[in-house]
């Protein structure tokens, strides 16, 4: 397996949470850096968190800080990302990849209205 599998999205309102879900494999863990990237609509794909699945560390863009977690289970090489407080610019397509932006999967879907 070299693509990721993205679950978890759906349609919210405002406010709400959602927790997604990444089947890594081994091609992005061993890449040492794995991230979630949202692409809104006509949009590209955004970087919105890191994780360094190694040591943990973890890195946010700063529309995302104190709202979203990422998490991940190195023994599954699973990845997580807690989405709590969602706004309507959350909305969009959330695939993981390598922090580069390889190996994306098909993503999954978030929808945030009012």
């Amino acid at each position: 397996q070299v693509q990721q599998v993205e679950s978890g999205g759906g349609s919210v309102q405002a406010g709400g949470s959602l927790r997604l879900s990444c089947a890594a494999s081994g091609y992005i863990y061993s890449s040492g850096c794995v991230a979630w990237f949202r692409q809104a609509p006509g949009e590209g794909h955004e970087r919105v968190a890191v994780i360094y699945p190694a040591g943990g560390v973890t890195v946010y863009v700063d529309s995302v800080k104190d709202r979203f977690t990422i998490s991940r289970d190195n023994v599954k090489k699973m990845v997580y990302l807690e989405m709590n407080g969602l706004k309507l610019e959350d909305s969009g397509l959330y695939t993981c990849a390598t922090c580069a932006g390889n190996y994306r999967g098909q993503g999954t879907q978030v929808t945030v209205s009012s």
